[in-house]
């Protein structure tokens, strides 16, 4: 199977930004029209959109649903939307407004009960795991606090539960373009083969996603080096078959 490539939009005041390592002080403005990156993606040929509330990751609640609204109906992209997603609630106006499937991140940890009524109510294939990873530790809170729970043992918990799709995001790569964490990677699929791995983090060039393919990772999410034109819509046709 060719490695299937997400683009990423992060939401900040209605705008397209990247952060570097989840810090809000290291932000940069990408562009101010979320709906016209989203169609840029489309043409590349892209199917998927991975999405992030970072307001609603702050304010631990949606916030910029009217963003996901828009670009939802103004593309034809699967959108995965996460952030600060809390309550039934956020996820009811989340679905509403037109996600296709959502992210539950510090939810598992801080109200894992929560997380299972998701899993029951909507269905294991709308809920996506949100696994970041800090020496193979579990981080929750916008990457503030360690849990003290492994990762393989994190996934194999909730595996069991249903959940089918997980990102691992590796704290230390994210927005560094410093090259995804492979070798982690290719050992959760060892014990989870049946798991849709969605990778994320660090990816810098077309060797990187080639590397991951080559891995027999089944998809990955890329921002940054999207929008400093690291990758371009060339380099994609090779997983676009």
């Amino acid at each position: 199977m060719p490695l299937e490539i997400i683009p990423a939009i992060d939401i900040i005041d209605g705008k397209c930004v990247r952060l570097n390592q989840g810090d809000y002080s290291r932000k940069t403005v990408y562009n101010e029209n979320p709906l016209e990156v989203a169609r840029m993606f489309e043409d590349m040929g892209l199917k998927r959109l991975h999405m992030v509330d970072l307001d609603g990751a702050k304010a631990h609640h949606i916030v910029n649903y009217k963003v996901l609204e828009t670009v939802a109906s103004g593309t034809s992209l699967l959108i995965d939307f996460g952030g600060g997603l809390k309550s039934d609630e956020d996820l009811r106006i989340a679905f509403a407004s037109g996600a296709d499937l959502v992210t539950g991140g510090s939810i598992t940890v801080k109200s894992p009960e929560t997380m299972l009524s998701w899993i029951q109510n909507f269905g294991p294939g709308r809920i996506i795991l949100g696994a970041d990873v800090s020496n193979r530790m579990i981080a929750v809170s916008g990457w503030l606090e360690d849990t003290g729970l492994e990762i393989m043992a994190f996934l194999e918990h909730w595996s069991a539960k249903g959940i089918e799709q997980a990102i691992c995001t590796d704290i230390s790569k994210d927005g560094m373009l410093a090259g995804p964490a492979t070798d982690l990677y290719k050992e959760i699929l060892q014990k989870q083969p049946e798991l849709f791995l969605i990778a994320s983090g660090g990816v810098s060039s077309l060797s990187d996603l080639m590397e991951l393919e080559q891995k027999g990772i089944p998809a990955v999410i890329v921002g940054k080096a999207f929008y400093e034109g690291r990758i371009t819509a060339s380099d994609l046709q090779r997983f676009l078959k």
